[in-house]
Parts: C-alpha cells; structure tokens; sequence
C-alpha cells in the first residue's frame, strides 16, 4: 500500500499539488519530452483524456517552464557564456529587471542573496560582445557594478529528475 503524499508548488498566485500520477506523468516526459499523449496514456494505462487534463492543469500551474530553455544558444551563434553578478541600489530594482529583460543576450536572471544582488547569464558571439553586454548593463541607472565569471563548460545540465525520484520515493 502507498503512503499518502503531495508536493506543493508554488504557481504564481495559487498552489497545485502533485500526487503520485502527476510524478509520474512527469518523470516519462522527462525520459521522452516528446511523447503524444496517446504514447503517454498508453505507458501510464491513463484514459487519453485524463492524460491531457492533468497536462493541461500542470500547465497552468506552472509546472513547466519555457521551451526556450531546451534551444542552444550556441546553435544559435552565441557560443560564449558568462555569469554577471550585479550589484544595484536596492530601491531601483524593479526598473532594473526591467532594463535587463530588454536586453536580448540577457538569458536569465536571479536575485540573490549575499555580496551581490542580481546574477544574470548572458550569451554572446565572443569577449568583445561579452564586453559590449557588461558595458550596456553597467549603463542601466541603478546599477553599481558588476563581476563577470566566464562560463568554461556545463558541469551537471539542468536537471530535476533526481527530485522527481525523490519525491516519489517520499510519498
């Protein structure tokens, strides 16, 4: 017999809560991103329609984020990458991140704790891109500094498996 779990996630203004179909739906689109849901119901022996309710609900509660994270920025000729820690005047923030979000070879950004307030990772062509992006980040109004860290390789991709696993195990 299971033992009775959730995982709560937090999902814009509301919160969803995993139960043990959903961690798997999720752990065989994570082996095969591609699958139909007709090849998903079939592995999970789930109604096609139950299949593609829960994807949508899990849509929506924001469980998945953007495709875009799976496209190369390489491929796409921004082969160098580089993590920018960025110090700010706190109170100019919001206008900040908004500054950031126009520029285009800005791919993420987090706030953080600690000595710095921002890190962000850029993609450019080569350093005197990479060069031009700092310079164009320095000139956003509020922004103090920044410390640039090159990217030399991808140690462990992004990856949530090991937590999906873990999870279900907890349950």
């Amino acid at each position: 017999m299971r033992n009775r779990w959730s995982l709560r996630v937090l999902a814009s203004d509301s919160m969803a809560t995993l139960d043990h179909v959903d961690l798997e739906l999720l752990a065989a689109l994570s082996e095969d991103p591609r699958a139909t849901v007709v090849a998903l119901a079939e592995r999970l022996r789930l109604s096609r329609n139950t299949v593609q309710a829960r994807m949508a609900r899990l849509e929506r509660a924001g469980v998945f984020h953007s495709f875009e994270r799976a496209i190369s920025t390489e491929v796409l000729g921004f082969p160098l990458q580089a993590f920018l820690s960025i110090g700010v005047r706190q109170p100019q923030l919001p206008v900040i991140t908004d500054e950031l979000r126009r520029i285009p070879e800005v791919v993420q950004v987090y706030g953080v704790s600690g000595q710095v307030d921002l890190l962000a990772l850029v993609a450019c062509r080569d350093a005197r891109h990479l060069f031009d992006v700092d310079a164009r980040i320095l000139s956003v109004d509020g922004v103090e500094r920044t410390e640039t860290s090159l990217v030399m390789s991808e140690a462990i991709p992004y990856r949530v498996t090991g937590l999906m696993e873990l999870a279900r195990r907890e349950r």
